[in-house]
């Protein structure tokens, strides 16, 4: 699988990373392990994990995913093959992460995460530590195609950037990790970590996972443009949508054993007028004779500014057919009948 580069750094990821969360909640560990074994054999090197995972987050699962993770990788022997990534959360009234308070993007927090995460890892290392979401008090994603309040409120006890980018300057230093991403970030967002940065305060950011998929483009907008000009890597996660260009919640459908049957937690992918572009989304995959999962797979891998398409299954089947979305050729038919849709339907789910 080709493998793309990381940012500025010299790590070399594939351009379809294996995203984790469904692993101590949708699959078992067994399951998962049979996912991560098949993911490296058809040429996958890169892993996305966090210590908020599974979803959905509980306390009674929380870090069960890496334990799983680290688990395999110790069974294996193979750390040093794997580009592992995981994640620290940002601002949260969830309590069960720090041990019975809320968190924040501060000095205690980030060191209890990453010493926390490499113990449920088993490593003594991570190569890419993202700030899963920001501290500032921002919509979820942090890229919104429209702005519901302004000014934005600002809570009274906001955590610098820079005071947080000299944390993990203290933590690459003590070797836990190799380089520090974003994840759910504003253009703002990352600009400014770059900028202190460049300050000296701390290390650079070398990526930023945001969502992207049809009905999701906002990042094309601003983001895609920093990311480019400032080489930062742009790791693209739910490019299905939370499964629903799949094509199996077309017309209502709720499938047994499905995410939105289980949880009924998708409501990012549940806007007005979103149910009539995603079937629209599906309908065109089909035309192009390709499963819909398939196609928004190979829309988001073959996209120029991408350099990693984060997917997910529950099943081997599913895996499959993400993986498969590697060796799809897409023509420039497909991304003009893509971007006429767009042109129409515009983005009904940041």
């Amino acid at each position: 699988m080709e493998k793309r580069r990381l940012g500025r750094t010299d790590i070399f990821v594939s351009k379809i990373c294996l995203g984790t969360m469904t692993f101590g909640e949708q699959n078992t560990e067994e399951e998962g392990h049979q996912q991560l074994d098949f993911a490296i054999d058809r040429g996958v090197n890169f892993i996305d994990t966090a210590e908020l995972y599974p979803i959905p987050p509980k306390p009674e699962t929380q870090g069960r995913t890496e334990r799983y993770i680290g688990n395999w990788m110790k069974a294996r022997g193979n750390r040093d093959k794997i580009v592992l990534a995981t994640k620290v959360v940002g601002r949260t009234a969830n309590e069960w992460f720090r041990g019975g308070r809320p968190s924040k993007l501060v000095r205690a927090d980030i060191l209890d995460s990453i010493d926390k995460s490499l113990q449920r890892l088993q490593t003594d290392h991570v190569d890419l530590y993202q700030i899963h979401f920001p501290d500032r008090l921002v919509p979820w994603g942090s890229n919104p195609s429209r702005v519901a309040e302004w000014p934005a409120k600002r809570a009274e006890d906001e955590t610098p950037i820079a005071e947080t980018l000299a944390v993990f300057d203290e933590i690459v230093k003590a070797g836990k990790i190799r380089h520090l991403g974003l994840s759910n970030e504003s253009s703002w967002g990352v600009m400014k970590f770059i900028a202190e940065a460049e300050k000296g305060v701390g290390p650079r950011p070398v990526s930023l996972q945001n969502a992207y998929n049809f009905v999701n483009r906002t990042l094309e907008v601003n983001l895609a443009e920093v990311c480019d000009r400032e080489e930062v890597g742009l790791l693209a996660y739910s490019p299905l949508a939370q499964g629903y260009l799949t094509g199996k919640y077309d017309d209502g459908a709720l499938p047994a054993g499905s995410r939105k049957q289980l949880f009924d937690r998708l409501q990012r992918y549940e806007t007005p007028r979103a149910a009539e572009a995603i079937k629209a989304y599906n309908q065109l995959a089909r035309q192009f004779g390709m499963e819909p999962a398939l196609f928004a797979n190979a829309f988001v891998t073959n996209q120029p500014f991408v350099t990693s398409n984060i997917i997910g299954a529950t099943s081997m089947n599913h895996l499959e057919l993400a993986l498969s979305s590697a060796d799809v050729k897409w023509t420039e038919e497909m991304q003009a009948a893509i971007d006429a849709e767009h042109q129409l339907r515009g983005n009904p789910c940041p």
